[in-house]
């Protein structure tokens, strides 16, 4: 298994606050990772950095091979991966079917596309009864998923999911959580950052812990899972 994802030693201010502080940590080819931490911790900072739309101050973002640090968002899209953001950003007043074929904006072969949209919409059913609905009509759950499928369809090689769970009935995370793991099985690598700490760490082949802007522990999912002081600081045991 090749890494796919190295980030070395980066740190990332919002205005004047120091919000990322010389974190590392890598994704392998096929794995699941996970970041969690508490609100506020720099998880979805993270994600931001590696989409391109916050840019380091130091260190660098390493993508099969290729230095993305302070690429354009639309460019590393073009490189293979893509970001379902925090709080679903679907376009409202857009069907479907439209927030769709802008996951797909970035590519050229029509057939391809076209077998991806089948591919969402058997993984998505309640999608394509929907398609010709205005995005703002859905529900909270079918958001999520419309989001979901906006990112596949540009077919990324990583997938970057930010608080799937965020807002979500039990009974739905567990759909979303399962269908993530569908995805991953079907040879998607996923960087998974999560409130839920639970579910996150029950998909997930590994973990790190993220608190104010640093890792603090990382390691096997299932061992994080186990272990004392994660227990009592993310999982309510």
């Amino acid at each position: 298994m090749g890494t796919m994802l190295k980030i070395d030693n980066i740190n990332v201010y919002y205005g004047a606050i120091h919000a990322i502080k010389g974190i590392s940590l890598e994704v392998g080819e096929g794995e699941i990772v996970t970041l969690i931490g508490a609100n506020g911790a720099g998880k979805s900072t993270t994600l931001r950095t590696i989409s391109g739309l916050l840019k380091p101050k130091s260190g660098t973002i390493t993508f099969e091979g290729k230095e993305i640090a302070g690429l354009a968002a639309q460019d590393i899209v073009k490189a293979g991966i893509s970001q379902v953001p925090e709080g679903r950003r679907i376009f409202a007043n857009m069907t479907v079917m439209e927030n769709l074929d802008l996951g797909a904006f970035i590519r050229k072969d029509k057939e391809g596309v076209q077998k991806d949209l089948k591919n969402v919409f058997e993984r998505f059913p309640r999608l394509e009864e929907r398609k010709n609905q205005e995005a703002g009509t859905l529900s909270g759950g079918e958001q999520q998923m419309l989001a979901m499928g906006r990112a596949l369809m540009s077919r990324p090689r990583l997938l970057l999911l930010d608080e799937p769970s965020m807002g979500l009935a039990p009974l739905l995370i567990r759909e979303i959580f399962s269908i993530i793991a569908d995805i991953n099985k079907t040879g998607t690598t996923v960087l998974l950052v999560e409130q839920n700490a639970n579910m996150a760490l029950s998909i997930a082949s590994r973990a790190y812990v993220l608190e104010t802007g640093r890792i603090t522990l990382s390691g096997d999912a299932e061992k994080l899972a186990a272990s004392e002081d994660v227990r009592k600081a993310y999982l309510g045991g």
